[in-house]
């Protein structure tokens, strides 16, 4: 017989606590009570919820869809004073837990900024030259969005800048529109188009609180995206590490490799693969210290600096940019230049910059959710993700009118930021005042930093981004899981990294819709000396009862799903009836379609349902329900599907269908 294995979910719960359907309907509680034993047991009728208004089942709908954290809530019975400063509070956090705000507070928040500055700022010169922009526009992005950031997001431990990822689809993205060598003033205009773009995005799905759309990427998709783009980004330093002049403009690995192997006879330069490879080896030390002993995590987050300073001095005074050693030249001094004129809102770039600064905006946006998440669940602390996504919307918006490209949240620096002890947002704001000062003093001094150090850099930075124990356990865990793994991973290595986004969402998608339209069955039979039944291929010790089939569908019934759930009974049903003739045993005379997990069911799904009682009435099997929802209630009475099949059909939970119709098998 063909069986599919089916979580075992619980069953017999209360009706209008299982549909997850708000309501004012009155139910007897003494309806909703199995007894656990034959002598006890009484046959309840299942309730009949009344009839709702229609405007207030919408309501309730749309409020359980877009607002189910119910943000008005604090406003209720309040003052028009007090409502106006929690709506101020709501819009801007800092003027919440700025009240009690403190010195110890505060020289935990100094430590985290002034570790996590020297991390960003070689971190920034590094991402900069990956999206194919000056250095300074690197150390822009980490000065104006962390001080946005500060006032109105609500993360005590992310640290907002320019990050690897995010940079690397910027940089292919807008490349393939635009040449960054002999166009560079237009492609810094459609970085910054993208930017603003990617800030309205992010600003619209909070807004309009639509941000359980990003929930569609899966994290098994997530995981395998990360982990090809760390891996393309990787490759793309090669050309920095080894001092290779003339590279390949493609990030897949093929054409990255035969760009490498094709300079190797003369396009390499063993000053450069000397400082490169040395720093490198000296990065992942200090970070495997930082691994293996926590209380050194301000090790690996000062290296990239040291790194930068040593390798600047080494170049200035052996003056190595004389044998071909590329250096990073010069990077503006000064503070961000107003950039509101350079972007386009008009023209054919007005398009492209859209296009690119959705996909780049929604990346952003899953990566900074996903690390607060992660800190607000290991400090215990809510995570507004809609307030989030305004509030990184804001600082994108307003830093592409101040030269910056897309900022967000940082894992590399959100860890180091929370491990120094920071406590609040100010972090970021000693971060933010740092840049500052390196902006207005110390970029001059940047001017002969190797090429090859910024790779060391990037590189060491994304080898944290491939998590192999993520891939086993999704292995382990979901077949289908690390199929949308390997399809997002290979994707983005050996094509592009758009095309390995694409997988990574064709595949979430398609996993949905494979879920919604081929939910799964479960064939019930009877716990020994219980009146509890469940899927027999969990419990191979459950029995079935002679003349009666009962049959678990686990999901709501859709026009999407319905035929399949209707042909998907009748083949159990024919399954069953073949291995009954073998063995010469009673024919089956009742199927029972046990409810419980069925949330909702439309039309579709109704008229289903009665294709399958005529069908089962001409093979003589009477049709019986067991444990319908409050929504399904609804629904099937207006259809009058009810009167189709009798009032005496429907019960409230499998036992009390068995002891109507096979009272003996009750016993237990």
């Amino acid at each position: 017989m063909s069986k599919r294995i089916s979580d075992d979910d619980e069953v017999g719960k209360e009706a209008d606590i299982r549909s997850g359907h708000s309501s004012n309907r009155q139910f007897n509680p003494t309806l909703q009570q199995e007894q656990p034993y034959p002598h006890q047991h009484q046959v309840h009728k299942v309730g009949v919820p009344a009839k709702q208004n229609l405007f207030k089942e919408f309501r309730a709908t749309v409020k359980e869809t877009f607002f189910s954290d119910e943000p008005l809530r604090p406003f209720k019975d309040q003052t028009k004073r007090r409502k106006l400063v929690l709506g101020l509070e709501a819009l801007f956090p800092i003027l919440r837990w700025a009240r009690d705000y403190n010195l110890t507070k505060f020289r935990g928040d100094l430590i985290a900024g002034l570790t996590i500055a020297s991390l960003c700022i070689p971190q920034d010169l590094g991402y900069a030259k990956l999206a194919n922009l000056p250095g300074q526009n690197g150390l822009y992005s980490s000065f104006v969005p962390p001080l946005v950031y500060a006032f109105m997001g609500s993360s005590r431990d992310i640290a907002i800048g320019p990050v690897a990822v995010v940079s690397l689809l910027l940089g292919t993205m807008v490349r393939d529109e635009v040449d960054p060598i002999k166009n560079a003033h237009d492609y810094l205009r459609l970085t910054l188009t993208a930017t603003f773009f990617a800030g309205v995005t992010q600003l619209t799905l909070g807004f309009f609180r639509l941000g359980f759309l990003i929930d569609f990427l899966s994290h098994a998709s997530i995981v395998g995206f990360m982990g090809g783009a760390a891996i393309t980004i990787a490759l793309q330093q090669f050309k920095g590490l080894l001092g290779i002049k003339t590279f390949t403009k493609k990030t897949d690995i093929v054409s990255v490799m035969r760009s490498v192997f094709t300079a190797a006879h003369h396009g390499w330069n063993w000053q450069t693969i000397l400082i490169g490879v040395s720093f490198l080896a000296f990065l992942l030390l200090t970070k495997y210290i930082g691994q293996k002993k926590k209380k050194l995590f301000w090790v690996p987050a000062i290296a990239p600096l040291i790194s930068v300073i040593v390798s600047t001095f080494f170049v200035y005074i052996t003056r190595a940019d004389k044998e071909g050693v590329a250096i990073v030249s010069k990077i503006r001094k000064g503070i961000n230049p107003a950039s509101a004129d350079l972007i386009y809102f008009t023209g054919d770039n007005v398009i492209k910059g859209f296009r690119i600064g959705v996909v780049a905006g929604m990346i952003a946006l899953t990566e900074a959710i996903a690390i607060g998440r992660t800190f607000a669940g290991m400090k215990d602390y809510q995570l507004d993700g809609n307030k989030e996504m305004v509030a990184l919307g804001t600082m994108n918006i307003i830093g592409s009118l101040t030269s910056c490209y897309v900022a967000t949240g940082s894992f590399s620096r959100s860890a180091v930021n929370y491990m120094a002890g920071c406590h609040t947002a100010v972090s970021n704001i000693i971060m933010s005042l740092v840049v500052l000062l390196t902006l207005e003093l110390i970029t001059p001094l940047f001017k002969y930093t190797p090429n090859a150090i910024l790779a060391s850099i990037i590189i060491s930075a994304v080898v944290g981004l491939i998590d192999f124990e993520a891939m086993k356990l999704i292995w382990k865990i979901d077949k289908l899981d690390f199929v949308a793994c390997m399809g997002a991973f290979f994707g983005v290595v050996f094509i592009s990294v758009e095309i390995g986004l694409l997988i990574a969402v064709s595949i979430s998608f398609a996993k949905i819709l494979l879920q919604v339209t081929r939910p799964r069955t479960a064939l019930l039979g009877k716990l020994p000396r219980t009146n509890v039944y469940r899927n027999i291929l969990q419990y191979p010790n459950a029995t079935q009862i002679p003349g009666i089939l009962i049959i678990r569908v686990d999901s709501a019934i859709y026009f999407s799903n319905s035929n399949y759930i209707k042909e998907r009974i009748l083949r159990w049903v024919t399954d069953e009836e073949e291995q009954l003739k073998q063995k010469c045993l009673p024919k089956i005379e009742y199927l029972i379609v046990e409810m419980s997990p069925v949330t909702d069911i439309d039309t579709s799904g109704i008229h289903a349902l009665e294709e399958l009682y005529r069908s089962l009435q001409k093979r003589e099997i009477e049709l019986v329900l067991a444990n319908p929802g409050t929504v399904v209630m609804d629904k099937i009475h207006a259809s009058e599907f009810v009167e189709l099949i009798g009032k005496g059909k429907i019960f409230l939970s499998v036992a009390d269908a068995i002891l109507t119709f096979a009272p003996h098998h009750e016993e237990p």
